[in-house]
C-alpha cells in the first residue's frame, strides 16, 4: 500500500521546504538555522514504539510498562523465545525503507525516542559499582538509523525518553520500575545519564545529520510536593535545571556543536525555575496534546521565547485527528516552529503507518484481559511472530490522509482526490473514499477533533475510530466501511473524472440509523443540484437505493457532493450506471 501512494508522496515533498543543506544545526536568535545561516523549519516523526513499548500503542493499556509487556510474553512463550522475539521486533519495526518513506511524504528529520537499557546497564546490573557498561545494541541501532537519515538529508534528533530509573510518575513512557529509585531518587542513576549522554555526543560530535540532543523527555514529578505527581505546580524544578546544566556540561566536554533541547517539568511543558538557559546553543521543547490550535494555549512558550531570546521546537505532539494535527502544524509553522509528531506507526488510524491485527494476536490480548484461554507455548509463539513482522513497513497500512494533512494541507486548501474516481458504466464510489482535504472545504462533517484536555468539550473526530483519520465517521460493517453517525447539514465531496461524456442513473447506497427522524439527501454535481431532496425509506431493509436517472456528465471533471440535509442516515456507496 506505501507504493500505491507514490505519485501523492512526491507531489506532496513539492509542498514542503526542506531542511536538505548540509552542515550543523545551529541556534541564531530565536530560530533554528543551518551552516548556510537558512532558517530550517524542522518537520518530523517520532519512532514511538521501536526502542520503547508502551502499553496503548498495541492495546495493552492495562499492561502499561515495556518490562511488564515482556513479562507477559515471557511467560508464554519462556526467556528464550521472547529474547527472539525481541530482537525482531528491534529489526523490523524501523528500517530503512521507513525512513526513505518519510523522506518522500515531506518530513526532514526524526525523533528517536531512546531506552537507557539497550545503550547501558541499570545501576544494580553494573558488575563494578560506579563503572559504566556500553551495549552495542543501541550504538549500532542508533548508527543505522543515522546512516539512513543521511542518504536522505534528514536531521535525526535523540531523544533519552526512558532515563536510568525512569523521569517521572507517568510509568510507561519511562518504562520505569516504581518499586525501584527513580531518577530523582538516585545520584547513582544521575551519574550513569550523564555519563550516557556524554558517551553519545563523544560517539556523534562530527555528525552533521544530527539534529540536537533532547535531554530528557518529559519529566513529571513533585519536587517541592510529592503529591504534585505530574509536576505541573512545581514553582522551582531546582534538581531538574541542575540534571540538565550537569548533562550540558558533559556533553560540552566532547561536542561544541550539537543543539541541546530542553524539556520543562510537567511533561515538557513546566518552565518555572528552570529559565534562563545556560548555553547558547539551545532550544526549548514543550509538548502539545488536546487541547485547541491557538496562540492562547503556546502564549507561555511565545513569551520564553521573546523573554529569554532561545527558539521554540513541539518536541511532540499528535494522536488526534486530522483536522488537528493541520490546525496545530499551521499554528507552530506560522510562528516559526518546528515539530515532531507521535509517533510513525501503532494499531490504530492516527499515524501515517498502522500495524495490523492478527487473529492469533487477539487471542492473546483476550487472555490477558480475562476474555480468553490461555495459548499453547507454539501457538503464541506463532502469533507473535506474525504480529511483529506486522510492524514491518511492507506490511503496514498506510494512512494517506494521515499524511496528506500534516504537510499538504498545511499549506494548501485545495481538495484532491483521495483515490481515483471515474464516471463509466458499473463504476462504483465507496462513501469512506471521499476526497482529501480540510474540513469545509473536501467534506463537512460537525465534529472534527477531540479537545480532551478543554473542560466541558465533548468532541472525539471519527467516531467508529476506522479506515480514516478525518472527521467524517467511519465505522465496518461486516467487510465493508460505512459512512454513519450523518447530522443535519454534513457533506462529503468526491473528485471524480469522465471519460467520455455520457448520460447515467446514479445509485446512493444508504440506510436509516434514526427510526425517529426522516434522514434527506441532496446530490450535486459541480455545485449544480441533481437531486434536492431525496428522503430514505423505512423498509426494513439493509440497504435501500436512492436512483437519480438521466444525469449527463460532460467530458472532464467532476466534483460531485452528497450532503445529508438532514441526518440520521449511513453511507455505503455510489454507483454509476450508463443508460
Amino acid at each position: 500500500m506505501v507504493r500505491r501512494f507514490h505519485v501523492v508522496a512526491i507531489l506532496i515533498c513539492l509542498f514542503s521546504t526542506s531542511a536538505r543543506a548540509q552542515g550543523f544545526l545551529k541556534v541564531r536568535d530565536t530560530i533554528i538555522v543551518n551552516e548556510r545561516n537558512e532558517e530550517v523549519i524542522l518537520r518530523g516523526m517520532g519512532l514511538g514504539g521501536w526502542m520503547l513499548q508502551e502499553g496503548y500503542m498495541f492495546r495493552l493499556g492495562n499492561i502499561g510498562q515495556q518490562h511488564k509487556i515482556r513479562e507477559k510474553i515471557q511467560d508464554l512463550v519462556g526467556a528464550e523465545k521472547t529474547q527472539v522475539l525481541y530482537d525482531a521486533w528491534l529489526a523490523n519495526h524501523t528500517t530503512k525503507r521507513d525512513i526513505d518513506s518519510l523522506a518522500a511524504w515531506g518530513f526532514n528529520s526524526v525523533r528517536l525516542p531512546m531506552h537507557f537499557n539497550l545503550y547501558t546497564l541499570p545501576v544494580a546490573d553494573e558488575p563494578v559499582a560506579g563503572k559504566q557498561t556500553w551495549l552495542e545494541k543501541g550504538f549500532a541501532l542508533t548508527d543505522s538509523l543515522l546512516n539512513w537519515c543521511k542518504a536522505n538529508k534528514m536531521y535525526l534528533i535523540l531523544d533519552l525518553h526512558a532515563t536510568l530509573g525512569g523521569q517521572g510518575n507517568d510509568l510507561p513512557i519511562s518504562d520505569r520500575h516504581p518499586d525501584q529509585p527513580s531518577l530523582w531518587e538516585s545520584e547513582a542513576n544521575r551519574e550513569k545519564t550523564i555519563a550516557l549522554w556524554k558517551k553519545l555526543a563523544e560517539r556523534y560530535a562530527n555528525e552533521p545529520w544530527i539534529g540536537g540532543y533532547d535531554i530528557i523527555n518529559e519529566p513529571n514529578w513533585g519536587f517541592e510536593d510529592p503529591e504534585d505527581t505530574r509536576g505541573t505546580k512545581e514553582s522551582q524544578n531546582k534538581p531538574l535545571r541542575q540534571l540538565m546544566q550537569d548533562i550540558t556540561k558533559a556533553i560540552r566536554e566532547v561536542d561544541k556543536k550539537h543543539i541541546i533541547i530542553i524539556e520543562g517539568n510537567g511533561f515538557g511543558n513546566n518552565y518555572r525555575g528552570i529559565m534562563p538557559t545556560w548555553d547558547d546553543n539551545m532550544v526549548l521543547s514543550f509538548h502539545k496534546y488536546g487541547n485547541f490550535a491557538t496562540i492562547p494555549t503556546i502564549q507561555q512558550f511565545l513569551n520564553l521565547r521573546t523573554t529569554y531570546r532561545v527558539p521554540l521546537w513541539l518536541g511532540e505532539s499528535g494522536e488526534n485527528s486530522n483536522t488537528w494535527f493541520t490546525n496545530t502544524i499551521r499554528l507552530a509553522e506560522e510562528e516559526h516552529i518546528g515539530w515532531a509528531w507521535w509517533q510513525l506507526k501503532k494499531i490504530g488510524i492516527n499515524n501515517p503507518l498502522e500495524i495490523k491485527m492478527t487473529p492469533g494476536y487477539q487471542a492473546i490480548l483476550d487472555y490477558w484481559s480475562n476474555k480468553g484461554s490461555k495459548p499453547s507455548a507454539d501457538e503464541a509463539y506463532r502469533a507473535l511472530t506474525e504480529f511483529f513482522n506486522n510492524t514491518r513497513v511492507e506490511n503496514n497500512i498506510y494512512h494517506p490522509d494521515v499524511v496528506d494533512a500534516m504537510i499538504r494541507q498545511v499549506k494548501s486548501a485545495e481538495a484532491i482526490p483521495f483515490k481515483k474516481h471515474l464516471i463509466q458504466d458499473k463504476a462504483i464510489i465507496k462513501a469512506v473514499d471521499f476526497d482529501l482535504g480540510r474540513n469545509l472545504i473536501a467534506y463537512s462533517d460537525a465534529d472534527t477533533a477531540s479537545y480532551h484536555y478543554t473542560p466541558g468539550v465533548n468532541t472525539q473526530g471519527n467516531r467508529g475510530y476506522a479506515y480514516r483519520n478525518d472527521g467524517v465517521d467511519i465505522r465496518k460493517e461486516e467487510t465493508d466501511f460505512v459512512v454513519f453517525h450523518t447530522e443535519d447539514g454534513e457533506w462529503l465531496q468526491y473528485t471524480t473524472h469522465a471519460p467520455a461524456k455520457g448520460t447515467y442513473t446514479i445509485q446512493v447506497k444508504i440506510a436509516r440509523e434514526n427510526k425517529d427522524k426522516q434522514p434527506a439527501i441532496k446530490v450535486s454535481d459541480n455545485g449544480v443540484v441533481l437531486a434536492g431532496n431525496l428522503e430514505v425509506p423505512a423498509s426494513g431493509n439493509d440497504w435501500e437505493t436512492l436512483t437519480i436517472p438521466n444525469v449527463k456528465f460532460s467530458k472532464g471533471a467532476h466534483k460531485l457532493r452528497i450532503e445529508f440535509t438532514t441526518g440520521g442516515s449511513k453511507l455505503k456507496e455510489i454507483l454509476f450506471v450508463k443508460q
